[in-house]
């Protein structure tokens, strides 16, 4: 079955796990600091704290946000849960957007309108939106950033599919349009920890707000501390956080994968291209990239024109499998699940997400993919869609 991604491991990989565990420090160790600073130099952006996986960094980032049981947060319906329910977890009221045609990015037209429409009926508006910059496309941050400055909202950029991609020339993490950046390691993103995930801001308040809630709010910083020091061995629990550490295993080869990220990115590209140069006269259509963007090309999603063809998607998609395509969905939106629908969210409430969902297939698309597989892919599509 060739899968619709995986991770590249190689020799340079491997020799700095094993380094990591002939060392001194297999948990939080020098590597995991090492790490941070490599990332946030990659971003061109101050701060950078690591965390177990990319949801506990969303998590992170909506409690250093000050979201709370008190709070309300709006993201974008086509996304993974994950996206909603770092702030549901704190306890917040959670708001969805649609998404724009062509990039499926949450539309800044839609975010306008139902903040009009929160505004105009005095329902709570949103104390902190996530964007979610799917399939590594990013959103229209300029956009958004603007009505965040009129309508008093913080930002937390879902970036878990788009390290390496680039906005309007800078680097997704930057940070000058947003309060925070989540990224995700899991092994079908661009670089890889095994799992992993990582926060990135200008802010240093936040950064060590961030810093203390990874590690049960805990601190051993004098300065910080509310009473006097019992001796050399004492901290102070001064907020209340988990357990969100990420260990020198997993940052060393976080460490060696970051080394290659723009050349995974660069292979990404050439295989995008090569796609819709194959598929260019077949009934479907493709994410679009923006002039203000460049994707890192997490994913690459294929809308079929049902109208068109005498199949429906599930049986494409059954059919492909049947070939031995790993092919999935990517995604049933969050607001269509039961637990969201338990909220007093419907189907009908976000149409265009709906419409991109019911025709959305993902095929593979990984650094590794060969060319002989990307044919496969290509000529059983052909195949079926004749």
């Amino acid at each position: 079955m060739i899968p619709y991604g995986r991770q590249e491991i190689n020799q340079s990989d491997i020799d700095a796990v094993i380094n990591a565990l002939q060392s001194d420090y297999i948990t939080q160790g020098p590597r995991v600091d090492q790490f941070e600073r490599a990332v946030a130099a990659y971003c061109d952006t101050p701060h950078a704290v690591a965390v177990n996986n990319g949801t506990a960094a969303l998590t992170m980032a909506c409690n250093a946000l000050g979201v709370n049981s008190n709070s309300v947060v709006w993201t974008s319906t086509n996304t993974f849960t994950a996206s909603a329910n770092c702030a549901r977890s704190l306890g917040a009221r959670i708001g969805f957007v649609d998404v724009e045609p062509g990039t499926f990015n949450m539309c800044p037209n839609d975010l306008q309108k139902r903040l009009e429409q929160s505004q105009h009926t005095h329902e709570p508006l949103p104390d902190v939106v996530i964007p979610v910059h799917f399939a590594g496309h990013s959103c229209d941050m300029q956009a958004i950033h603007a009505l965040s400055i009129k309508y008093g909202f913080k930002i937390l950029e879902d970036a878990c599919h788009a390290i390496g991609g680039r906005y309007e020339g800078k680097p997704v993490g930057h940070g000058h349009l947003s309060d925070i950046t989540a990224f995700s390691f899991h092994p079908v993103k661009h670089i890889t920890t095994g799992e992993g995930g990582m926060a990135v801001t200008r802010d240093s308040t936040l950064y060590e707000k961030m810093q203390l809630i990874r590690t049960h709010g805990i601190t051993r910083d004098p300065d910080k501390m509310i009473n006097p020091s019992h001796g050399p061995w004492y901290y102070e629990q001064i907020l209340l956080g988990t357990n969100y550490r990420i260990t020198d295993i997993q940052t060393a080869l976080g460490i060696s994968q970051l080394k290659r990220l723009d050349d995974f990115c660069e292979r990404r590209r050439s295989r995008v291209a090569r796609y819709r140069q194959a598929l260019a006269e077949l009934p479907l259509s493709y994410l679009e990239e923006k002039e203000y963007a460049q994707s890192a090309w997490h994913l690459f999603v294929i809308q079929l024109d049902l109208e068109s063809i005498s199949l429906d998607r599930r049986t494409v998609f059954e059919k492909l499998r049947e070939a031995g395509i790993g092919v999935n969905v990517h995604y049933i939106p969050v607001h269509l699940q039961p637990y969201y629908h338990t909220l007093g969210f419907n189907p009908g409430d976000f149409p265009v997400a709906e419409h991109y969902y019911q025709r959305a297939i993902t095929l593979p698309l990984f650094p590794g993919l060969s060319e002989q597989d990307q044919d496969t892919v290509i000529n059983a599509l052909k195949k079926i869609l004749a």
